[in-house]
């Protein structure tokens, strides 16, 4: 059975295994996929895509590594906030893409109408706050 990144994200965890995730519902989602893969830690790791139509309205940050921002359509600014409180913007067009460091946070504006961006992502305790 095939799948879509942008309804159903996959998780790489350890021993190098591919799980593909339920359907994505909204934010409490996320909760549920750490409570899934909790036992891979640091190390598992949540690919997905999403389509955009507007500036997002909230900041995240993932203290547990890295995440690849991949923008794949249209034109994005990537703000950055650092663990050492400095700032950065970052300007992203299709087939760029932006490592975000542990601990930074982020929310992404539109430039272009609309953008996809594909997400990997070090999941465990990701936090929100609003923007």
């Amino acid at each position: 059975m095939a799948h879509r990144l942008d309804t159903n994200p996959i998780h790489i965890g350890l021993g190098a295994r591919a799980v593909p995730q339920p359907a994505f519902t909204g934010m409490a989602w996320y909760a549920d996929y750490v409570t899934r893969h909790a036992a891979d830690g640091a190390e598992g790791r949540l690919v997905s895509a999403y389509d955009f139509t507007a500036s997002w309205d909230s900041w995240e940050m993932h203290p547990a590594g890295d995440e690849v921002v991949l923008l794949m359509r249209g034109e994005v600014v990537l703000h950055l906030e650092h663990a050492d409180g400095t700032t950065a913007e970052v300007r992203l067009v299709a087939g760029e893409y932006e490592v975000v460091p542990p601990g930074a946070w982020h929310t992404m504006d539109l430039v272009s109408a609309e953008a996809s961006a594909l997400f990997i992502t070090a999941g465990v305790g990701t936090e929100h706050r609003p923007r």
